[in-house]
């Protein structure tokens, strides 16, 4: 909405603090620190020193933070964006004045499809529009004071970033994982180099696979012929070609990895229709890696909302591996976390694509239920229509259509090894061929979708767990004894459900039919994309179309330049359509002669990109050793920055950034590849901490109103004026609106640019209103009117400095009093302890009662203001360093020690005030008896229980009773 801006400072107080000053002080300041080098972090060893020369202290201990960094849009920031940016350099600033090495810079991430959609539609090299973009956001954010090493700066785009970026892909190219192999950490299980892989082979030590074509049983390496050694090697490798069933975007020209999938079955970018195919395409083997990933995350500091989500994606499940013979075809393979139920199975249900279903009898065996063929007259008719109608289905979608409870009859029966019932098999597209072993046996007693199956098909329902005498019927999904479990040979009757299981598996494993077995939902990462803005691979194809690796030497492979950016896309819907990347068009730099050590050859680059997740899998290496050429990361400093116990971490870490703040929804994507790519690096020598980020802050969003009009459609919320004329008490052109809150962002049309706050505030306004909007970890509500409350913080401070007529520095060299040194070490013990915690509005709703207390006294004690200067410093950087050169001091503020409280002015009688949101209390604050209605005002604002019962509703008012009661009572 419209609002109106602070007038400018009128002639009679020429030195007030107002946006038009606060602005020259910062263009001035932000020059300064520019030309001294302010920012530059110093590493132990090589040519990155301080803007002195100097490098790192040994005294300083090394803290590593950083951002989700960004992707450049042109639309630039709004005001949504910079929140974990300030966050994150409000706590890199607090601890270089702790003392602390900090490391903080900024990359772009800048491979991807907006860039390409765009160059699409307008012709424009998207390197074009990324590096234009990249300059905005740029100015945006150096306009906001960040303390960024700008020496560490680069994006994913960057040739020198590209070579590595493939380089590491070459690394897991040419590895293994290889489950017996120990650790560095002690652990077993890592990735190894192939050529270790092939020596084995040859030596014999190491049994070849007899599932590879071309190898028999007892064959020696000596007997393969040089295309099935290959075959053999590119089975074991950890980025791999296969034929894979993919999730194909038509729309979008290209293939998704799962996880780019929505829950709707939809790609995440553009909203297209996901089908599944079948293609060739490159895969990273992740899955080897699945219980590193889970059990690792009990060994770092992150939010567990977000481990919860990875152990879910990951899918971990302990059970057994169970097999069902079948009258006249394959035996069937499930797999179970219930073993135990085995006696309850009335039927079996394989995915569509299970192979078993290629051959089905020919007519419909005796007895067979009409509701269970589909209206069809055979076997062989039902289960090709029911294949054809679940081909044009995600997996997604497939899940979410399994309410619906659909599925045919497939001709098969399959005996029960525990009693040898014969079962009938089912084909349903709930079952999902990627995930287990794409058939399931089905216990309708014990599980409700199985239960809910069985009632539309009219399928027996057998009990394996008792329940109390007038249970209504339905699935037994809880505990209980086990009932209706025995055989001739065995009696799981009147055991708990985990001793049962353990017996069934020894059971099944005596007689052949199954074994214990863990399994995953985490499928391999599908890597290729039919793009053209992204890094190529760095392979090539010999005449018998196998993939070879390139050397370094031939690194980086850069994309050509293409008249048509664009894939082949095709109708949203079209399902049979075949992807066609652009550089498949491009035959000049298709086609290529290189000398790989066998002469030269004509080969042929591969078409696809890597997704854009690749660049992002390892960028914070690069911030330590940017400008590297001979080693992915000088090992000295990876140790020094990343290193198991470095910092403050403790002694047998698994090492990483000490603090990485970003948003939530990259729990499963980013976080996870990073994960990976790591853990390769790890187990092949590069690095030696074994996870990437250590502690994992993620920050809440900024809302703001966002009006729609009678469709439903939004409309710019800064054009809306408020109208109590209007039903709604808003109107836009005329028109009355609807208003309510949401993510601020173009999508809404309610973005606000920092631009506008800067001209009409200042950034150390605008940084010190979004930190003090709540906590860091919650969503909060915008309000530009709201943004003037922290400018008056700032000219209150600056008036404690400096003369607003004359500009003289006004503060006196008296000694404090006990009362004002009381409130000053309450203030320093408090904000220390707030800043280390990240809670930053909390902090500054402190250093807000301290500056208040100072506007009482006739002219403020030098030794306070100083103090308080340093500890705003953090949030509010240039108007301190202005005040700080005033105040007559040479050296930057950014290297002031940050102030120590003095124990013998903590002692000093409190009360408890009750922090109440409409009567009910939300919080508690122990205060001084004398402290004033603002002051409480400001501190029960700030409180996060106050502000999680807020939930970003606007306050009406505040009652305040001192010293012992607030009430804050929202519209």
């Amino acid at each position: 909405m419209s609002d109106q801006s602070p007038t400018p400072a009128p002639d009679d107080v020429p030195f007030r603090y107002t946006a038009a000053l606060a602005q020259e002080i910062e263009l001035r300041w932000q020059d300064e620190w520019e030309k001294r080098g302010t920012f530059f972090t110093p590493n132990p060893v090589g040519p990155l020193t301080d803007g002195r020369g100097r490098h790192a202290d040994p005294a300083a201990r090394p803290f590593f933070v950083m951002d989700m960094f960004p992707y450049p849009s042109g639309a630039g920031l709004h005001v949504g964006h910079p929140l974990g940016y300030i966050a994150t350099d409000v706590v890199g600033r607090f601890r270089r004045m702790c003392g602390d090495n900090v490391l903080h810079a900024l990359a772009f991430d800048a491979f991807g499809l907006p860039a390409e959609q765009f160059a699409v539609q307008t012709g424009q090299h998207p390197r074009v529009t990324t590096e234009a973009n990249i300059a905005i956001m740029q100015r945006q954010l150096r306009r906001l004071g960040l303390a960024h090493d700008p020496r560490r700066s680069f994006a994913t785009i960057d040739p020198d970033y590209v070579r590595w970026t493939q380089w590491i892909f070459l690394q897991i190219f040419e590895s293994w994982y290889d489950e017996d192999a120990v650790r560095p950490d002690g652990g077993t299980g890592r990735a190894r180099p192939v050529a270790e892989l092939v020596e084995e082979y040859a030596a014999g030590t190491r049994a070849l696979p007899t599932d590879v074509e071309g190898v028999t049983e007892g064959a020696t390496w000596a007997d393969l012929d040089e295309a099935t050694r290959r075959r053999v090697v590119d089975s074991r490798r950890l980025a791999y070609l296969s034929q894979t069933p993919v999730n194909w975007a038509p729309g979008l020209g290209t293939v998704l990895a799962n996880e780019e999938v929505t829950s709707d079955g939809r790609s995440e970018r553009g909203n297209m229709p996901v089908f599944q195919r079948s293609l060739r395409q490159w895969n990273m083997r992740i899955t080897a890696y699945a219980d590193r990933l889970t059990d690792d995350l009990e060994r770092i500091d992150w939010p567990e909302k977000v481990k919860s989500m990875q152990r879910h994606w990951i899918g971990r499940s302990t059970g057994a591996r169970v097999r069902f013979a079948v009258q006249g075809g394959e035996e069937v393979e499930v797999f179970t976390t219930r073993p135990d139920t085995l006696f309850g199975a009335t039927f079996l249900v394989v995915s569509p694509e299970h192979p078993l279903l290629d051959e089905v009898p020919g007519a419909w065996p005796d007895g067979t239920s009409s509701a269970w063929t589909g209206g069809h007259a055979s076997p062989t008719d039902a289960v090709a229509d029911y294949r054809r109608q679940a081909a044009a289905k995600t997996a997604v979608e497939r899940q979410q259509d399994a309410g619906r409870k659909t599925g045919v009859f497939t001709g098969h029966l399959a005996a029960n090894p525990v009693n040898g019932e014969l079962l009938p098999v089912f084909t349903a597209d709930y079952v999902l061929m990627g995930y287990g072993t794409g058939a399931i046996m089905a216990v309708p007693g014990g599980d409700e979708r199985d239960f809910q199956f069985a009632e539309a098909f009219g399928l027996p329902v057998v009990y394996t767990v008792d329940a109390p005498e007038g249970t209504p019927p339905g699935a037994r999904t809880g505990g209980g004894a086990v009932i209706n479990s025995s055989n001739a040979d065995l009696s799981l009757d009147g055991l708990e459900v985990d001793e049962a299981k353990d017996r069934i598996i020894a059971w099944l494993e005596a007689k052949g039919v199954g074994e214990r077995t863990v399994t995953y939902r985490l499928r391999d990462w599908l890597f290729s994309r039919q793009r053209y803005w992204g890094e190529p691979f760095p392979i090539v194809y010999d005449e018998h179309d196998t993939p070879i690796a390139l050397p370094l030497s031939a690194l980086p492979v850069e994309l050509p330049e293409v008249p048509d950016f664009s894939p082949r896309t095709y109708a949203p819907d079209d399902a049979d359509s075949e992807p066609e990347p652009p550089l498949g068009r491009n035959t000049d730099w298709l086609y290529v002669e290189l000398d790989l050590g066998d002469g030269p050859k004509r080969y042929r680059r591969d078409a696809n990109t890597m997704p854009n997740w690749a660049g992002s899998c390892w960028y914070y290496l690069r911030y330590l050793d940017p400008h590297s050429d001979d080693v992915l990361v000088d090992p000295a400093l990876e140790e020094y920055w990343m290193g198991p116990g470095h910092g403050a971490q403790p002694e047998g870490s698994t090492g990483g950034v000490d603090l990485y703040v970003g948003g939530v929804e990259h729990a499963v994507l980013h976080l996870l590849y990073a994960r990976f790519w790591h853990k390769v690096l790890y187990d092949l020598g590069h690095v030696r901490s074994s996870e990437p980020f250590h502690k994992l802050f993620n920050q809440g969003y900024i809302q703001a109103y966002a009006y729609t009009d009678e469709r439903g459609v939004y409309v710019p919320a800064a054009e809306v004026v408020e109208d109590e004329t209007s039903p709604t008490g808003f109107r836009w052109d005329g028109q009355p609106v609807n208003r309510e809150y949401g993510k601020i962002g173009k999508s809404l049309k309610n973005a606000v640019s920092p631009d506008e706050m800067y001209e009409a505030y200042g950034a150390d306004t605008l940084r010190v209103y979004e930190m003090s909007m709540g906590p860091l970890d919650l969503s909060r509500p915008w309000e530009t009117r709201a943004v003037v409350g922290a400018q008056r913080f700032l000219q209150r401070l600056w008036r404690n400095v400096v003369d607003e007529t004359t500009g003289e520095v006004v503060v006196s060299d008296d000694a404090p009093s006990v009362e004002t040194l009381r409130v000053l070490h309450r203030t320093i013990a408090d904000v220390r302890e707030d800043m280390a915690a990240m809670r930053i509005n909390t902090a500054i709703a402190k250093l807000i009662v301290l500056n208040n207390h100072l506007t009482t006294l006739e002219r403020a004690p030098r030794s306070v203001v100083e103090a308080l200067v340093v500890m705003t410093a953090p949030v509010a950087p240039h108007v301190t360093e202005e005040l700080w050169a005033r105040l007559g001091h040479d050296e930057s503020v950014v290297h002031a020690t940050f102030p120590q409280a003095d124990p013998q002015y903590l002692v000093e009688d409190t009360v408890t005030c009750v922090f109440q949101v409409q009567g009910k209390v939300r919080g508690r604050a122990d205060v001084a008896p004398s402290v004033g209605d603002d002051e409480l005002r400001d501190l029960a604002l700030a409180d996060e229980g106050v502000q999680r019962a807020l939930a970003g509703r606007d306050v009406r008012t505040v009652v305040v009773r001192a010293p012992k009661l607030v009430n804050v009572v929202p519209v």
